[in-house]
C-alpha cells in the first residue's frame, strides 16, 4: 500500500507540465492512430483525454472531494503492462493524476471506463518505474466504492 501511496503522491506533485502546441498535436495524433488501429471508439475531451465509459455505475455520483476505491490496469500504448491493481485501492479524487480525476468525475460508484491519457494528464516528462518520459497511457478503471 505504501508503494501505491508514494506512486500517487509523485503523480500529484509532478503531473503538471507545459508542452508546446506541436507536442500536444503529436500526442493527439499518436492516440488517434492507436485507437484507429485497435478499432476502439472513444470520446475526446478538451484536455486531450480519450475515453469510453463502459459502465456508468448505479451507485453514488463521484465528486471532487470524495474518496474512491478502485481497481485498474495500466499499459503503455505499445501494450506493455506497467501496473495492475486487482484488489481495490483507496485514494481521494484530488490525489489522482489528471486523466483519472477527469474520468472518475463522469462516473458513479460501480462505474467502469477505458481511457487513453496523453502525457500532460499522466506523468509528463519524468520516468517512473516502468513508465518512460512523455508516455501515452492506456487504462481500464473500475470504481468499487465511493466515500
Amino acid at each position: 500500500m505504501i508503494k501505491y501511496l508514494q506512486f500517487f503522491l509523485f503523480l500529484l506533485l509532478f503531473s503538471c507540465n507545459t508542452y508546446s502546441e506541436d507536442q500536444l498535436k503529436d500526442f493527439d495524433t499518436r492516440i488517434r492512430t492507436f485507437l484507429h488501429q485497435k478499432k476502439i471508439e472513444c470520446t475526446a475531451s478538451e484536455s486531450g483525454l480519450y475515453y469510453k465509459i463502459e459502465e456508468q455505475g448505479e451507485g453514488i455520483r463521484i465528486h471532487a472531494k470524495d474518496r474512491i476505491s478502485f481497481t485498474y490496469k495500466g499499459t503503455l500504448i505499445d501494450g506493455n503492462v506497467f501496473d495492475e491493481q486487482l484488489e481495490p485501492v483507496t485514494f481521494a479524487v484530488n490525489e489522482l493524476i489528471g486523466a483519472w480525476k477527469e474520468i472518475v468525475l463522469k462516473l458513479n460508484e460501480g462505474g467502469k471506463a477505458f481511457l487513453v491519457a496523453p502525457p500532460q494528464l499522466g506523468y509528463g516528462p519524468r520516468s517512473l518505474n516502468k513508465i518512460p518520459p512523455n508516455s501515452i497511457l492506456v487504462y481500464t478503471l473500475k470504481v468499487h466504492r465511493v466515500e
